[in-house]
């Protein structure tokens, strides 16, 4: 049975409470959030250990696994300490917003045999699984175009001193919202290396970028069109990856 903790109690972290609670194999032991409304809410409902210090709770409980649901800005000093403390970490994404300090902790990570997960879940939604299978097994054939597609009703009105408004907490529509789409490209089709023609576009937003349209190569030559917006009220939060075959098909 693995003991397991908790940063960050906003809403993925409850849900992230909720999958760990019902799983066989894992013990939810502590939680931790800056919020003493929230510890007092889980003190009160709760069997866990409430903490408002990431450090102690990680110090004094013996964690197995952590699970970082914190704002982007926390992450990369939740995950190096995490990691020196030998534990096996699930964070939410974006995982940092340098890549070049993501890659550090990646390598510690796998220097260390410790598993070091980021939160794409759409990889384990069925529909990707199927098309992922569909491709591997040459179904639908060979590709010559595709198109990633994210848009929703994320950011509808201006908004000040909120994380999503500064890029420093949460990078923007690209870091927070494109990347799951980018993900998704990696997942099924290849990792980019190319990008050309990149457009932001800044509709209620003025530090970050509501928008995101940009054209991608990857290592296969394959080419296509990203194409992400949360300021899209006339949607429901939808992915869309459309794969097109070759002529003669």
């Amino acid at each position: 049975m693995l003991r397991a903790g908790i940063i960050g109690l906003g809403k993925m972290g409850i849900s992230h409470c909720a999958i760990l609670g019902a799983h066989p194999d894992v013990n939810l032991v502590s939680v931790c959030d800056l919020s003493t409304f929230v510890i007092d809410a889980f003190k009160k409902y709760s069997r866990f250990e409430c903490f408002t210090d990431y450090k102690k709770m990680i110090d004094t409980m013996k964690l197995d696994v952590l699970i970082i649901a914190s704002p982007t800005k926390f992450h990369g000093e939740m995950v190096s300490y995490a990691l020196k403390n030998r534990i096996h970490l699930f964070c939410e994404k974006p995982f940092l917003l340098d890549s070049k300090e993501g890659k550090i902790f990646s390598a510690q990570a796998k220097e260390l045999s410790l598993v070091n997960q980021v939160g794409y879940h759409n990889r384990f939604i069925g529909t990707f699984n199927e098309t992922k299978e569909l491709l591997s097994s040459n179904i639908i054939g060979d590709l010559y175009h595709f198109s990633g597609e994210s848009y929703g009703p994320v950011v509808l009105k201006e908004k000040g001193g909120t994380w999503r408004s500064d890029r420093d907490e949460g990078g923007g529509c690209l870091f927070d919202y494109a990347s799951h789409t980018i993900d998704l490209i990696n997942f099924l089709l290849g990792k980019p290396v190319k990008v050309a023609g990149t457009q932001l576009e800044y509709i209620f937003s003025k530090d970050v970028e509501d928008a995101v349209y940009s054209s991608l190569i990857l290592e296969s030559g394959l080419s296509g069109q990203l194409s992400v917006n949360w300021s899209d009220e006339t949607y429901r939060t939808i992915i869309n990856l459309l794969a097109y075959q070759k002529a003669g098909q």
